[in-house]
């Protein structure tokens, strides 16, 4: 019987309040996050978190003192292996891998060695490509694999921003949010993703790129699904530090629905399970600002969490790159992006 793993990557999240300074600590330690060498890298991530640890404490202790993001992508994960269930023929087990906290890379590879796999499939739950995501993720996961010396076939996939089963996940829900808001009015549709410095769009990164194209493929889902007219836009959240950031900002876009008068449904278009951008930065603050602005109903629409639709398409994405000769594919098998963003992750053998 052969036997195959799955793993599943995610950003991870603290599991309690004295887990918040080391889980901000990894993450500004990352350097796909902060590019300084070591040890200056290593001096302002302990700064940074030091610094940063009380807010985040405030945020999370609105949600019970930790983040929900795994028990969400444990859900998710035992939804994915049940879709891939195939009687005796296979033995499949579905795996987490958290980046900045537990489980992290190393004790994943060291459980799926000794799981003893013939082939594995990574998968990030980052629909976009981005090298501060995917690619960190994947990187550190090379590194713990061949510490554990697990060598077997590999493949990635990269990407599926347009993906069937995401796109019609999201539209489904957010055509309820629309039929909900448009009794305030024409409604407006945000499209709010984690934002990035504009820096790291410039050096290739596909990202944004691929943000918008996973709005317009679930703005042209709706067309078979609402018969209301709105507006919609592509906006990008939590934007933190000096740098300039990638726009227009989701805030921003609230305060100009409050100046125009229109109600409006806010889609997490690049998370695909509730956490504390979600749960407290698009729920409470962004909830609490459009109040502040006059919006007349703010609508936010879930994630797309274990929802059908979706993990057919994690099933569908999984099965495609098992069948596939190589350490990578994306939703469609190849290079998905414009020639000109070389961030991607078939740029010159990445990921």
């Amino acid at each position: 019987m052969s036997k195959t793993a799955v793993v599943l990557f995610n950003l991870g999240g603290p599991d309690g309040p004295e887990a918040v300074q080391p889980f901000l600590f990894n993450l500004f330690n990352d350097p796909a996050i902060i590019g300084l060498p070591q040890p200056m890298r290593w001096l302002l991530a302990k700064l940074i978190s030091t610094r940063r640890a009380p807010v985040a404490r405030e945020i999370y202790a609105q949600l019970g003192g930790g983040s929900p993001l795994l028990p969400n992508t444990e859900m998710q994960a035992q939804a994915l292996e049940a879709a891939l269930a195939n009687g005796e023929k296979e033995s499949l087990r579905v795996f987490i891998a958290m980046r900045y906290w537990h489980p992290m890379s190393d004790e994943t590879a060291r459980a799926v060695a000794a799981y003893g796999p013939d082939r594995v499939v990574l998968l990030p739950l980052y629909p976009q490509y981005s090298t501060t995501t995917s690619a960190s993720s994947i990187k550190d996961w090379s590194r713990a694999a061949e510490r554990v010396g697990l060598t077997v076939p590999t493949t990635m996939v990269c990407c599926y921003p347009t993906e069937a089963g995401f796109v019609s996940e999201v539209a489904e829900r957010v055509a309820k949010g629309i039929a909900q808001a448009a009794e305030a009015g024409r409604p407006r549709v945000l499209f709010s993703a984690h934002g990035l410095p504009k820096k790291v769009i410039a050096r290739g990164d596909p990202y944004q790129w691929q943000v918008e194209q996973s709005a317009a493929a679930v703005v042209a889902r709706l067309g078979d699904l609402v018969s209301a007219e709105y507006d919609w836009v592509v906006c990008y959240q939590s934007r933190v530090g000096p740098l300039e950031w990638i726009g227009p900002s989701t805030d921003a876009e609230i305060e100009r629905a409050g100046r125009d008068g229109v109600p409006l449904v806010v889609v997490p278009i690049a998370f695909v399970s509730e956490h504390s951008e979600t749960l407290v930065e698009l729920d409470i603050e962004y909830g609490k600002l459009a109040r502040e602005q006059g919006v007349p109903l703010y609508v936010r629409v879930p994630t797309v969490d274990d929802g059908a639709a979706f993990v057919a398409g994690l099933a569908g994405l999984v099965r495609h790159a098992l069948a596939t000769d190589g350490p990578r594919c994306s939703q469609d098998g190849g290079w998905l992006c414009p020639a000109e963003w070389g961030g991607c992750a078939f740029s010159a053998g990445k990921g």
